[in-house]
């Protein structure tokens, strides 16, 4: 659908502020309350889909723009950092000069990636630093999980199931690294299935 004039003004003027070519904004609607983006530099796109909520719309946006605007993410071993400190300085810089106030990007941003909370704190933002130290206490008092044996060490022997390779023994999805690995192996690679439980 056509984006709504105040996304397309938004694009605009982000992009003239950063002297950089704008994006062709992708727009849908979702029943939810939340949105959703993904920026597609390769694609020369930001696609949005929209919920409910007309001010996370426009922090969703805000935060695909970030991503177009941002210098490209320095690399942490064979991994870009996505969400990095360089990106937040540009996320949390542009949530503040359009119009959404800390308390919101927080909460928002957030809900999210919980790890924006110590990006923001080391930005300064108001209110981070309370936020994460709420959020290190909740995550404290949540009660610690346990590792219980379910299925034994075995050799891992795999078959089809669809689409999806498994162990025949247990019957866990074998995929990724895990896969090729198995798949190239001259012996068999073992593993356990282990299950959590609250201490």
């Amino acid at each position: 659908m056509t984006p709504p004039p105040w996304a397309s003004a938004l694009v605009a003027t982000v992009c003239a502020d950063a002297s950089i070519a704008p994006p062709r904004l992708l727009w849908r609607r979702r029943s939810s309350e939340h949105s959703t983006g993904v920026a597609r530099r390769d694609r020369g796109t930001i696609a949005v889909r929209a919920g409910t909520d007309a001010l996370d719309q426009r922090l969703t946006l805000l935060h695909e723009l970030a991503h177009w605007i941002a210098p490209a993410a320095r690399r942490r071993g064979r991994r870009a950092e996505h969400h990095g400190s360089g990106f937040y300085t540009v996320a949390f810089d542009l949530y503040a000069r359009h119009g959404i106030p800390p308390s919101d990007a927080l909460r928002l941003e957030s809900g999210r990636y919980w790890s924006a909370l110590r990006h923001a704190a080391n930005l300064g933002v108001p209110g981070a630093r309370q936020a994460l130290s709420a959020r290190r206490a909740t995550v404290r008092a949540r009660p610690r999980r346990q590792w219980r044996e379910l299925v034994p060490e075995h050799d891992v022997e795999l078959r089809r199931e669809g689409r999806w390779s498994v162990c025949v023994t247990c019957g866990q999805r074998v995929v990724a690294a895990s896969l090729a690995r198995a798949r190239r192996a001259r012996r068999p690679i073992r593993h356990r299935l282990l299950v959590a439980v609250l201490a």
